[in-house]
């Protein structure tokens, strides 16, 4: 009888204490070693051992890796494909016990010693003892755990099945890694004969109310688009106000019109999107001066479910034109009040307006050195990057002043819903009856995650005119940013998320249910995974 590493709870704990150990937040040099040290993990493993190359690292981006790890049975096609992502977000919050963030034994324990400093529901679980605290427990080193044990139970009881472990770096950011993996599993699908079944993810349960601790399961996840904007006005001196506009007093206008603006809002299968808010709003200076504030920017998040990029950016230009529209009557009555000439109009402009304008102005190639003057800049994120873009074609480009510039920044991840398919309807009523009569653990159905997730690079269910809006319209698009949206069409199996229960993703006292995740959501992956088989 073949010894198996990662089956008992003990073992899964001990599993999960090691990877969770292995500090992995996202850009950290941390996240780049993760793959090495799991490949070497899983190369102990008698089936891969048997079968190396079935057991890859691949290029993500900026020196991070992913891995794939795949399972084939010589009689099957039917493929699942497990997702998760190892990178975690920082641990700064953590304050004097940033040392044993990523140690959950050592944490919960001392924790629990010093409760005095939580909350009542947070100290009534380190007093359950029915949690393990610490970064990446939950969110989601658990969900990799979970994969690696049905790897090993597929590979020692030679399940008639294949399995596809895709791990990932960057799903906290701009989801480089599944991004690159996209045309990975292409290639596997081609190479193996694989016939792609089920994208099965265990992202953790998410609440969706502060008080809930309902246990979910998932066929589907939420989109989310990055709307952004810069505000270019004229400049002045502080002592002559109204030679000039300020760009703040610009944005105040799109902002007030965008924050919770419910003509954003969509209701899908019962359930709603939540409001967009604003997440940023600066000033591009990067010093202090008594020269007016002329040039501003702003990031509004929008989620979605049905809605195409194209259709937000369509909602996103009325609304923008309904703020002009307000801030230039303002303008306007100051002006006449002071007995002053209006510098302008403020417009309207988008991304790809000013851009083809620019171009024809300026001629392509001067065009092509702004956007890698702007790529080499190590500093700037995507989103940084893609409002210096927008703003150096408008400091080329001053005649079109006063302006908003409305674009796109990243990421972009697509909503994709599987409900009502039979694979995925099965799945459900079945997971849900034996969660039921085996743990008495009621589960009920999300149609939408809403923590966000990498599924959202499978199975993508827009149009070639919904992709082409974004593609037109985000500066970094086919540089340091891009999406591969025909190759995620040809993945189209259906989605799903069945993940441990955990509580506080993203905070300090993230935290996992030890029996759910060690013993009823690994026996419920099993039975599930017999079931598709077996249909």
């Amino acid at each position: 009888m073949v010894k198996t590493r990662w089956q008992s709870p003990e073992q899964l704990r001990d599993l999960l204490n090691e990877l969770v150990s292995w500090k992995s937040m996202t850009l950290s040099e941390g996240e780049r070693e993760f793959p090495v040290k799991l490949q070497a993990k899983l190369q102990d493993l008698a089936y891969f051992q048997q079968f190396p190359n079935q057991l890859e690292l691949h290029d993500a981006d900026q020196r991070r890796k992913f891995l794939t790890a795949l399972y084939s049975h010589p009689d099957a096609t039917k493929t699942i494909c497990l997702m998760s992502h190892f990178d975690t977000v920082n641990t700064e919050e953590y304050g004097d016990y940033e040392p044993l963030a990523t140690q959950p034994e050592e944490l919960t324990k001392v924790w629990k010693d010093n409760q005095d400093q939580f909350a009542e529901e947070v100290r009534n679980d380190l007093q359950s003892g029915e949690y393990l605290f610490g970064r990446g427990t939950m969110d989601m080193k658990m969900g990799l755990v979970l994969h690696m044990r049905l790897i090993e139970k597929a590979s020692v009881e030679k399940w008639p099945i294949n399995l596809v472990l895709l791990t990932v770096p960057d799903e906290e950011v701009n989801s480089a890694g599944m991004r690159a993996a996209v045309p990975i599993l292409l290639e596997l699908q081609a190479k193996y004969l694989l016939s792609y079944t089920l994208f099965l993810n265990s992202e953790p349960v998410f609440t969706q109310t502060p008080k809930d601790h309902a246990h979910y399961l998932y066929t589907g996840t939420i989109g989310k688009l990055l709307a952004a904007a810069l505000f270019y006005g004229k400049e002045t001196h502080a002592g002559e106000p109204l030679s000039g506009l300020t760009s703040p007093f610009m944005a105040s206008y799109l902002t007030r019109e965008m924050e919770w603006n419910d003509a954003f809002q969509e209701t899908v299968l019962g359930e709603t999107t939540p409001l967009p808010l604003t997440l940023q709003q600066t000033d591009l200076r990067l010093e202090y001066s008594t020269q007016t504030p002329y040039r501003s920017s702003a990031l509004y998040n929008i989620f979605t479910f049905k809605r195409s990029a194209a259709d937000i950016f369509n909602i996103y230009e009325s609304v923008a034109v309904k703020a002009v529209q307000k801030c230039n009557e303002d303008y306007q009555r100051n002006c006449e009040k002071n007995q002053v000439e209006p510098i302008g109009e403020v417009k309207v402009i988008r991304y790809k307006t000013l851009l083809d304008y620019a171009t024809s102005k300026l001629g392509k190639p001067l065009i092509e050195e702004i956007k890698a003057d702007i790529a080499y800049q190590d500093g700037w994120d995507d989103r940084e990057k893609s409002l210096r873009i927008a703003d150096k074609l408008m400091i080329y480009c001053q005649e079109l002043a006063p302006a908003i510039i409305i674009l796109f920044a990243p990421p972009y991840y697509p909503a994709v819903n599987s409900t009502g398919n039979t694979l995925i309807e099965a799945c459900t009523d079945f997971v849900k009856q034996r969660a039921l009569e085996k743990f008495n653990l009621s589960m009920d159905r999300i149609h939408y995650f809403n923590g966000l997730c990498d599924l959202s690079y499978v199975n993508y269910q827009g149009t070639t005119a919904g992709w082409t809006t974004f593609e037109e319209n985000t500066p970094v698009w086919g540089d340091s940013y891009s999406i591969p949206f025909a190759e995620m069409q040809q993945l189209d199996a259906p989605v799903l998320n069945i993940g441990p229960f955990g509580k506080d993703a993203h905070k300090r006292t993230e935290r996992l249910h030890i029996k759910n995740a060690f013993e009823t959501i690994p026996a419920i992956l099993d039975e599930m995974t017999q079931m598709i088989w077996r249909k």
